[in-house]
């Protein structure tokens, strides 16, 4: 299984791009988010992967984040998700906003991606809801444990600093103040959800507060 691809940024097109490792290249299919915020030809860049295996076919998916690769494995999980529709929904929404849709249970926002159906989408929120919690969790001991790691590739280019590993760790470290207070997984993720969906840059004692203020009896 390959896991990670560092190398040279050699070419793009509308889906994919090719890297080329120490004289082999790659061609990495991307999601559209991906493929904007990658550095230019002939660059360094890294991007962890995900082999999908055909009777006839090889395709690698390359992502920024691990978060962003386990949402992928868990999006083809689901009956009538493949590969494309999963790159459509990261595309749209970024690992962070299919963490806060699931969460919520917000299959609209999942709709929006292109080839993605309503049915689909709330098939997606359904089967996976339970899967949020874990997932974003997640991002706070993957971010803990990589920081500001760079990712360097062994080519002459100048090595290309990845984006921070996995978004905002605050949703995550929230997530487990409120299940050491005793909410549940489901619940806490929701209420995580929606406070970060409200004030994506807040730190974690605020979205503490703002999800308690969520949790707490109505009335």
């Amino acid at each position: 299984m390959i896991g990670k691809i560092a190398g040279r940024l050699e070419y793009r097109s509308a889906d994919h791009v090719l890297i080329d490792v120490r004289g082999v290249g790659y061609i990495v299919y991307v999601s559209d988010r991906v493929m904007a915020g990658l550095p230019a030809n002939g660059e360094a860049v890294a991007l962890y992967t995900d082999l999908l295996v055909r009777e006839d076919n090889l395709q690698l998916f390359g992502f920024t984040t691990l978060v962003e690769k386990e949402w992928h494995r868990l999006l083809m999980s689901v009956q009538g998700i493949g590969a494309k529709a999963s790159m459509a929904i990261l595309g749209t929404l970024g690992a962070d906003g299919v963490s806060r849709a699931i969460a919520l249970g917000d299959w609209n926002a999942l709709a929006k991606a292109k080839g993605v159906g309503a049915k689909t989408a709330q098939r997606v929120t359904i089967e996976l809801k339970d899967k949020a919690p874990g997932v974003m969790a997640m991002g706070g001991s993957v971010a803990a444990a990589l920081g500001d790691e760079v990712i360097e590739a062994e080519t002459p280019a100048a090595p290309h600093k990845t984006p921070a590993p996995q978004g905002n760790p605050a949703s995550a470290e929230a997530l487990s103040a409120l299940g050491n207070l005793g909410y549940a997984p489901g619940e806490a993720a929701s209420a995580v959800a929606e406070a970060a969906g409200a004030a994506p840059d807040a730190d974690t004692s605020t979205l503490i507060r703002a999800a308690l203020k969520l949790l707490a009896p109505k009335g």
